[in-house]
């Protein structure tokens, strides 16, 4: 024990003012008072987003930093939020914001859309070092992200360190051979230069064990192959064996702050790889042994703003350009089972034989204005523009070269806003708002009843306009009442209207989604001495036509999603949150979310007239009711002055829910998602006041089968240490 004493004592004696503060886990901080040059800033942003007019909640990451978490697992303990993964590191996943999700929900980056990014910068992959806080806006958006969405938007805001010099960098290793990393370097001048660099990696064998039937077969000496009868209730644990995931990124930064003409203007630049191994299909009995893709992206960009130009005018200027290359392979000749045992088959790929590019080119500009002719109201003027492009080539043919598909897809959007906001009081404050859509589309369009070939080069154009407004009070000191009302909108995505050129078949003709989105919410926070406390209620209902609906299509032996229109979708439900702290020593909250989305249609889409069966239906595959829990007991000073340990326990539970339509079928055969219970702990120690942190982490405790789509298992226990030092 004597000989840890040097290095302990080293470690406390590092200068105090380079530590980063240490964030009790509630993140229930109080208010900040940060000097910045010339400024003073009084109030967090994490407070002034709770304070607005819209629905909306904040997690503070900086807290959570010393955890093996992503920024989507982050995101998803927030109240109305669930991330729903489908495996592993480097999994597909999307976040449900009160029962929307996977593309009703758009994805920022410091107000930045975040379309075309590619696999490697996705949520699920960015760690939670990446931000130091995300905030959710639910139902309702603000006219300064200019984005089409009718489930919310998310904002990942990355660190905004004002110190001269900053570093912040973690290792983490674990279960399934997993290895991630993440650094930030930060350097500013005197003379207002920032330099700054950030990289990640993720890596996982994702190697964990499932539980499913097994299809054997016997190669006959001729060379045929004879299967054996399948028992499908003869479940067995059996483990992954294609399903290696790694990704890199690197972002370099840099620029000016604090000039007379621009408060920031940046250029920044960055490149990101993927190599993803593919396991499984949709269903979770159809199994690869060598399929697999990759790709690589490459990202500029350029940021402007300038605040208070003449007393009154605020701007704010952004553009980016990604190009995005991923390759699809599925060549090999095999057909393999659960025990990793294959036989050769007479034509090649194990689903649909290719090896097959797709170059995406994404193209986002943003322009904004904020004018405040007075101190009791502003106007707000924004302006976003997006463009995709993707051409595909196939690496398959006789000449055995590069061929160029002859229709190429094309779309771009518009999305203009413009708000008033009027704050007579300091106890109340309101927003009105119009929006005004507008997108084209070309690509190929399949005339077939399935959805797959047959393809005819076609192209369209929308323009819609919606309204909404916000409305806060604060009756009393903690008390805040808010309402909000948006005739919202939400253009196909270009996943949904030209695939993945994979697993996914894209539609063109897809028509946009039309939702009335309405909030009621209500918070109270209260601090007395130690003791802090705020409970948090939100009302939601949705009246959406158009719904795009995501389905399974089948072509032969070939499965695939496919998106169709969906007439009319009902959704109403409410989500509650309590959180309690008492200083550093002790935090704690709860959640519960109940979300009711069911097909209002009462006639089948399509001009046929016939009735809809499953009309009243809850829509499948859509979890309705789940809560989740934490507690973290910390003890600063536990091994001396400078040090901590903190113990972390969290929970998630999930009712179980139909997979597919609940009218359809007898009771007894239905297939339903199972009710599953997750538990999660976590020990750190703390030194240096908090600059070094060590953390034993053990996920999915209780080894539970998880799931979020009944045929895909997500990973038993896993065991992970992490270190991470920040200076």
């Amino acid at each position: 024990m004597n000989r840890l004493h040097p290095l302990l004592s080293l470690l406390l004696a590092l200068p105090a003012m380079s530590a980063e503060p240490t964030l009790p886990a509630d993140s229930l901080r109080p208010m900040e008072q940060t000097t910045l040059g010339e400024a003073t800033v009084t109030t967090t942003r994490r407070d002034r987003v709770r304070r607005s007019a819209y629905s909306a909640v904040v997690a503070d990451t900086r807290a959570l930093q010393h955890r093996n978490l992503s920024l989507g697992q982050t995101v998803g303990t927030l109240p109305g939020l669930q991330l729903r993964q489908s495996g592993g590191v480097g999994s597909d996943s999307h976040l449900l914001i009160d029962g929307f999700g996977g593309r009703h929900v758009r994805i920022f980056v410091d107000g930045v859309p975040h379309e075309g990014s590619g696999t490697a910068m996705s949520l699920n992959n960015l760690p939670v070092d990446y931000a130091e806080r995300v905030e959710v806006y639910k139902g309702v958006v603000p006219v300064t992200f200019g984005a089409d969405a009718i489930g919310g938007v998310i904002n990942v805001v990355t660190a905004q360190d004002p110190r001269p010099f900053a570093l912040d960098a973690a290792y983490t290793y674990g279960s399934f051979n997993t290895h991630k990393s993440h650094l930030r370097l930060l350097r500013r001048t005197a003379g207002g230069w920032t330099f700054a660099l950030t990289a990640f990696q993720n890596y996982s064998d994702n190697d964990y064990r499932i539980d499913n039937w097994v299809r054997t077969f016997t190669v006959n000496d001729d060379g045929t192959v004879t299967r054996h009868p399948v028992d499908q209730n003869d479940l067995r644990r059996v483990r992954r064996f294609n399903d290696t995931f790694h990704n890199e990124a690197v972002t370099a930064r840099a620029g000016l702050t604090g000039t007379s003409w621009a408060d920031r203007l940046w250029v920044t630049m960055t490149a990101s790889q993927f190599y993803k191994e593919i396991q499984t299909g949709v269903y979770q009995d159809i199994v690869f042994g060598q399929k697999h893709r990759h790709g690589y992206s490459l990202s500029p960009a350029i940021d402007y703003s300038k605040r208070r130009i003449g007393g009154v005018l605020d701007v704010s200027l952004h553009a980016d350009y990604t190009r995005n290359l991923t390759t699809n392979v599925d060549t090999a000749a095999r057909y393999y089972n659960w025990l990793g045992n294959y036989y050769v088959t007479a034509t090649q790929g194990e689903q649909s034989y290719q090896h097959a590019q797709q170059r995406n080119d994404a193209w986002n500009a943003t322009a904004g204005l904020v004018w405040r002719p007075a101190h009791w109201h502003e106007v707000s003027l924004n302006h976003v523009y997006s463009a995709f492009r993707r051409t595909s080539r196939n690496y398959i043919g006789a000449t055995a070269t590069l061929t160029d598909y002859t229709i190429p897809k094309r779309s771009a959007k518009h999305i203009t806003g413009l708000a008033w906001k009027v704050m007579p009081s300091a106890r109340w404050n309101a927003t009105v708002f119009a929006k005004h859509y507008a997108q084209s589309v070309r690509g190929a369009v399949s005339t077939s009843t399935d959805g797959v070939g047959n393809y005819e080069d076609r192209s369209h154009t929308v323009r819609i306009w919606g309204t909404g407004a916000a409305l806060t009070w604060f009756p009393l000191d903690g008390l805040q009442a808010k309402a909000s009302y948006e005739r919202a909108c939400r253009l196909p995505t270009y996943d949904e209207l030209f695939g993945d050129e994979d697993l996914e078949a894209g539609r063109t003709d897809l028509r946009p989604e039309h939702s009335h989105n309405v909030n009621l919410d209500l918070a109270y926070t209260r601090r007395f001495g130690r003791h802090s406390l705020r409970a948090e209620g939100t009302l939601l209902y949705r009246d959406t036509k158009d719904f795009i609906k995501r389905g399974i299509g089948k072509r032969g032996a070939l499965q695939y999603g496919i998106y169709e229109n969906h007439g009319r979708v009902r959704t109403r439900g409410y989500s509650m949150a309590l959180r309690y702290a008492y200083g550093q020593w002790l935090a704690a909250g709860l959640t519960y979310n109940n979300t009711d989305t069911r097909d209002n249609e009462p006639r089948y889409t399509g001009g046929s007239g016939q009735v809809n069966v499953h009309y009243g239906d809850r829509l499948p595959n859509i979890p309705y009711r789940y809560a989740g829990g934490d507690l973290t007991l910390r003890w600063p000073g536990a091994l001396g002055q400078g040090t901590s340990l903190a113990l972390t326990y969290d929970t998630s539970w999930q009712h179980a829910f139909p997979l597919y339509w609940e009218s359809i079928g007898h009771a007894d055969t239905k297939s339903y998602v199972p009710e599953q219970w997750s538990h999660n702990v976590a020990l750190t120690l703390g030194l240096g006041q908090g600059r070094w942190t060590f953390t034993l982490q053990c996920d999915n405790l209780t080894d539970a089968r998880l799931y979020d789509n009944f045929s895909l298992q997500k990973p038993g226990r896993a065991l992970y240490v992490k270190a991470r030092v920040s200076l």
